[in-house]
């Protein structure tokens, strides 16, 4: 169980891993888990392909901005988060009152090589590399403000670095065993 901050919440750009790694990382402490764009697909009855596509990223981010306040207030949560979730200042001012925010980090090698057959991401339609340079350059700076904690996942399966995690918040007291 959790102390005062009762959730945790994963920021990082697509394709790092935070769904994977929030999945394990609530099944080691015995959390719920949730995904914001799991819940936005859910809400919209449709993909977040198609809300881009229909209502733009302007659309997404205010449907993502609702998700993020309502998800916020649970308890007790562990909250995969979309990789633009830190563009809006509300987002990051909830993230941060609310839970302990993890940033999870990887390289670009690696982003390319998760992300390279995934027709899904509306963000990358139309080059891979330069968009996530890009989208790293723009967003590195409001992870690192954001977040409590940062891990790198690098060349760890999800498991390892749930467990990883779950043990370093448990030597800070931030959960218990």
């Amino acid at each position: 169980m959790l102390g005062s901050r009762r959730n945790i919440f994963l920021v990082g750009l697509m394709a790092v891993g935070k769904t994977t790694v929030g999945r394990c990382l609530a099944a080691e402490l015995g959390m719920r888990f949730l995904d914001t764009d799991q819940v936005i697909e859910e809400r919209a009855g449709a993909d977040i392909s198609w809300i881009f596509d229909v209502e733009g990223e302007l659309g997404f981010r205010d449907r993502e901005e609702h998700v993020v306040e309502d998800l916020t207030q649970l308890s007790g949560i562990v909250l995969a988060t979309g990789g633009g979730v830190v563009l809006r200042p509300e987002n990051r001012r909830n993230l941060a009152s609310r839970g302990i925010v993890i940033y999870l980090d990887t390289s670009i090698d690696r982003l390319v090589q998760r992300t390279r057959h995934d027709k899904r991401r509306p963000l990358l339609r139309g080059g891979n590399r330069e968009a996530l340079e890009r989208l790293a350059r723009e967003r590195a700076p409001l992870y690192e403000d954001v977040a409590d904690y940062r891990f790198n996942a690098d060349r760890r399966s999800a498991k390892a670095l749930a467990r990883e995690i779950s043990a370093v918040l448990q030597k800070d007291e931030i959960v218990n065993g």
